[in-house]
Formats: C-alpha cells, structure tokens, sequence
C-alpha cells in the first residue's frame, strides 16, 4: 500500500517549523521514480489540516538520502526557510545519526575526514584525493556505543552534508552500513532497511531564537536494531 502523510510522525510544529520521523526508503523530495516523497506529502498534510487553497509553501532546508530515516525538519514560512539555511551555513545546525556497521573501527572513536566525488550518472560518490575538481570535503565524528558479534552501534556526528556520506566514509575504513548494497561491497550484512537513522536535530528556533533538540530513534524490534540495548542508550542524552 502507497505511504500518506498519515504514515508520517509529526513530532513538533508550530507556525515556523514542522518537525516529522522520515520513514525508510521514502524519498525527501521528488526524483524521477515519482514515488510519494516527503515534501509532496507533508504539503498535502498542511493543505488538509488548515484547509489551505491553492499552493502550500514547505522548504526543503536539508535532505536525507532515500534510504535514510529519522528526524527531519521543515519551513512552514519563508522566514523559517532563509534563517535555517542561514543556522546550516554557520553551523548552528547539528545532525547525529545511529549507524549499524558490518564491522568495528580499530578506534572506538574518531574524526573521518575525507573528500568526496558524486558521479552524478551513476548517483554514486567515492572517496578521492583533495584537489580532484568537483570533490567536496567531507567530516563526521564516530563513537561506537556497542558490540555484537562483527557488527557494531554507532553515533554519528556529521560536520558537513555531502550525498550518501556516512555511507561512504564508513564503507572506506571498511566498516560499511549494515544493508548496503550500493557501498558494502563483500561486506555486505543483509537487512530489510538500511541501519542509518537520522536521530538528533539540534537547531536554534527561527523565530523564538530557542535551541531545541529534537529526537527520533529506530525500531528496536527489527534487526539489526535488536541486536543492541537501544533502551540503555536512549536513556543517555546525545550531547
């Protein structure tokens, strides 16, 4: 059965800002598969609950790749729309993500720092020296929070916003995303969704000029979720 916005979580929103749980493999915008998306829906959803006519205003201020679920936050007003862009630019807008990898990091924790190439034809993004024209940088912070068996939970802290980036720069020091298969390689863990899990936004409020954190967390009924004390590490504030 085709999603709706019925199927979407609301988890915050006033008149500046909607705050919503992207399920997994739901597109953030429209692509040529022409599959529902979240930005389509999310207009319909605010056409139907305040009657709106004609067209519905919604920014897109960041996205999520395809297969990618978690928090995610949009404009209900142009104003909200320039200042969380302007929140992105200075760095007032930071993202965390669970991960599930098919292996463990020798460190526990660290800093990946790379530069990234996305073939726009194929919609794939390598990891390449710096210089390489087109190539963007790229960092995150990783921390593993816990072990079964090969496979590790992971914490995610991304600096920068590149394409399929977590992905990619886990896939490179060969501890790939569980359920990957466009990065995984012969590491490949299957599961039914990709184990990434967009699950902290913490943005200074456009108007009200509060910082808030909004949080979302995966099911911990499926795997590879299960595998892990999702609940002892819930409990733990993201800082």
């Amino acid at each position: 059965m085709s999603i709706t916005y019925k199927d979407i979580p609301i988890i915050y929103e006033d008149n500046h800002i909607l705050v919503v749980v992207k399920p997994f493999n739901v597109p953030s915008q429209e692509d040529s598969t022409k599959d529902p998306d979240m930005l389509t829906l999310l207009k319909e959803y605010i056409r139907e609950k305040y009657d709106k006519k004609g067209n519905v205003f919604l920014g897109l201020v960041h996205r999520l790749d395809r297969p990618t679920g978690g928090v995610m936050i949009f404009a209900k007003t142009t104003k909200a729309a320039q200042r969380l862009f302007e929140s992105i630019t200075e760095g007032d807008f930071e993202k965390k993500y669970f991960a599930v990898l098919s292996d463990t990091p020798a460190e526990k924790h660290g800093r990946l720092h790379n530069y990234l190439y996305k073939d726009e034809t194929k919609n794939i993004v390598t990891v390449v020296p710096m210089g390489v024209k087109g190539a963007k940088e790229a960092a995150l912070d990783y921390k593993v929070l816990e072990k079964k068996d090969k496979i590790c939970l992971t914490e995610i802290q991304l600096y920068t916003g590149r394409s399929h980036q977590i992905r990619v720069q886990t896939a490179h020091i060969g501890c790939p995303v569980v359920g990957d298969v466009k990065y995984a390689g012969k590491k490949y863990v299957k599961s039914a969704n990709l184990a990434l899990w967009s699950t902290e936004i913490k943005v200074t409020h456009p108007t009200k000029k509060e910082v808030m954190v909004f949080r979302a967390f995966p099911d911990d009924s499926v795997f590879p979720w299960s595998e892990f004390d999702i609940e002892r590490h819930l409990s733990v504030k993201i800082n």
